[in-house]
């Protein structure tokens, strides 16, 4: 973690205040909530890898993806994605179908295992964030949840005029 404690100017000689301070504090803050993330996966039943939970992820955003789009969609290489999947149907949580119109496509599904698997992932992940929100007092609480959308509202604005939807 980037540790911010301290007085005066910021490591890199900024103000402490200022956005590069809040980015860095964001990024320790991001990384506290990535490992609570993965602790909870670590933790369901079945035990997935952060690997398996993306590819899940991206199946249940998409479904019936093939492998090579699946492996696009992850940024790894087919064999890797291939060798994936194998571990996940073997496991119950995903299904190759072939495509009704073209027998040579072999589509890719969640089971209900693989659902049931995501929504204990989620629900594991809710629980331990509430135990830490609960710990905060609810001005501070209250504050993150404005901030928050005010974040959100700040990367939509300039998503869209970076593709040309915005103002």
């Amino acid at each position: 973690m980037t540790g911010l404690n301290g007085s005066g100017d910021g490591p890199w000689g900024g103000p402490r205040d200022g956005p590069l301070a809040l980015a860095q504090a964001m990024a320790d803050a991001v990384e506290s909530l990535a490992n609570l993330w993965s602790a909870a996966a670590q933790g369901a039943s079945p035990r997935l890898s952060p690997h398996q939970l993306r590819a899940l992820q991206t199946l249940e955003r998409e479904p019936g993806l093939n492998l090579t789009a699946l492996a696009g969609a992850m940024d790894i290489g087919p064999p890797t994605a291939s060798r994936l999947c194998d571990r996940l149907e073997a496991a119950g949580l995903l299904e190759r179908e072939s495509h009704p119109r073209n027998r040579r496509v072999v589509r890719l599904r969640l089971t209900r295992q693989g659902r049931q698997a995501l929504d204990e992932v989620a629900w594991r992940r809710s629980r331990r964030l509430a135990v830490v929100l609960g710990a905060m007092e609810p001005a501070e609480r209250e504050a993150l949840g404005r901030g928050l959308q005010g974040f959100l509202d700040a990367q939509d604005a300039r998503t869209g005029k970076e593709d040309g939807t915005g103002s």
